[in-house]
């Protein structure tokens, strides 16, 4: 099985480019281009939050229209540039399995992996929350099944990661029985995460949490105290999440850009 998961794309309208440089649209679409040409093609696509930049009706527009050539399902979660209302609207023809009154939380059952999507959304809030009822219901998906390997997704970290400001704006109400939960559940292969514009990997609550990148703009990597909020072009990417034939899970790292082709070490020519 193999999981593209996307973040932070932040789809602005047509012409309206993020900081007058950043045509995060057109960022995303590279993005899935890539995707849909490597080989094996994932068989999922999971975006991870912040889809839109402003939660417009014509930012949502624009995106289904880049995500209309997309082949795989695809599963997403809120971050807090989105609008639930409007996610939902764009994404119902996918028929996720709703379980929890206002909120876009769900689990996927079909396929070798469990997926658990957490909403962490507190609208008009940068931070995020995860109140009782969300986690209750965690808790209670977890206990159903014990012995499946199982990935949560959730936009906003519940940990530290030395960027100030970013730290400031992770998941602020909820991390302590999240912690908890994820601890007597060892089930939990990943726990995956976005909204730091940056790719993060740690130990935490007895499993490993990874952070995606953005398929846009990169928050700059400045751990000095009260750093200046400041973004980076570099390159954009995603996480590829393969369950390998022998039971292992690996998450690579895959910057979009042009690069050029891969090249034997042999002689230096492109491999295809």
């Amino acid at each position: 099985m193999l999981i593209a998961h996307l973040s932070d794309c932040h789809v602005r309208p047509s012409g309206d480019d993020y900081m007058g440089e950043v045509d995060t649209g057109a960022a995303l679409a590279a993005a899935l281009a890539e995707i849909a040409a490597r080989s094996p093609v994932p068989d999922v696509v999971v975006l991870g939050g912040d889809l839109v930049d402003a939660g417009t009706e014509t930012e949502y527009e624009r995106l289904a229209g880049i995500l209309a050539s997309l082949r795989q399902p695809v599963f997403a979660i809120p971050g807090n540039h989105d609008r639930r209302a409007l996610l939902l609207a764009t994404f119902a023809a996918q028929g996720w399995p709703l379980e929890l009154d206002g909120f876009v939380q769900y689990a996927v059952e079909d396929w070798p992996l469990r997926m658990l999507f957490l909403d962490t959304l507190a609208p008009g809030r940068v931070e995020g929350e995860l109140c009782e009822a969300r986690l209750d219901w965690l808790e209670r998906k977890l206990a159903e099944a014990p012995d499946r390997p199982t990935l949560v997704f959730m936009h906003h970290p519940p940990f530290a990661v030395g960027v100030d400001y970013m730290d400031a704006w992770n998941l602020r109400r909820g991390a302590e029985r999240l912690a908890a939960i994820l601890a007597a559940n060892p089930q939990v292969e990943r726990l995956l995460c976005g909204h730091l514009h940056r790719s993060v990997q740690l130990r935490w609550a007895g499993t490993l949490a990874v952070v995606a990148p953005s398929t846009a703009h990169q928050i700059n990597l400045d751990l000095r105290p009260d750093p200046p909020m400041a973004y980076r072009l570099e390159p954009p990417g995603y996480l590829l999440h393969a369950l390998l034939p022998g039971g292992g899970l690996v998450t690579h790292l895959v910057p979009v850009g042009k690069f050029g082709p891969a090249r034997s070490f042999r002689d230096g020519a492109p491999v295809a």
